[in-house]
């Protein structure tokens, strides 16, 4: 049975400890983001929002600037909205330690929509245009790698 949104996220975290938000499901926004997130490697989260929550990747290389250039993007669990407006440190020995910088954010069309494809228009401070995550096909341990790349 799935999860209801967010429930892993909130499994992951201690409110008490961490100035991360706890969130509920809110409404459509039709936003995106971008994260710096100097976490034990330094990696850019990528989330937007579907269904009232942020959907995430994590993307050690970064979102790519350049056509037909494809990076790893690791799905991770979905965010709160309010996550698209979080910065700052998140404390040693929670999931997550480190910096949190918003690296760019703006709006986000779905254009396509499938469960191992989404194709995005963005419109950022730093990226716009056409975006598609692709999701890797093969074995059961691959299901969360995606590649990103911009069209």
């Amino acid at each position: 049975m799935d999860q209801m949104p967010l429930e892993k996220y909130k499994e992951k975290r201690d409110f008490g400890k961490t100035p991360e938000p706890p969130g509920e499901v809110g409404k459509a926004s039709g936003i995106f983001v971008v994260q710096e997130h100097q976490a034990t490697h330094l990696h850019w989260d990528f989330r937007f929002e579907l269904g009232g929550v942020l959907k995430s990747w994590a993307v050690p290389k970064g979102v790519p600037e350049e056509k037909k250039t494809k990076h790893l993007a690791v799905e991770v669990e979905d965010h709160p909205l309010e996550y698209a407006s979080f910065h700052g440190n998140i404390p040693k020995g929670e999931y997550g330690a480190g910096s949190v910088k918003i690296w760019d954010e703006g709006t986000c069309v779905i254009l396509e929509r499938d469960a191992d494809r989404y194709v995005l228009e963005l419109k950022g401070k730093r990226l716009n245009g056409r975006y598609a995550l692709v999701r890797f096909k093969g074995r059961e341990q691959k299901a969360k790698n995606w590649l990103i790349m911009k069209l």
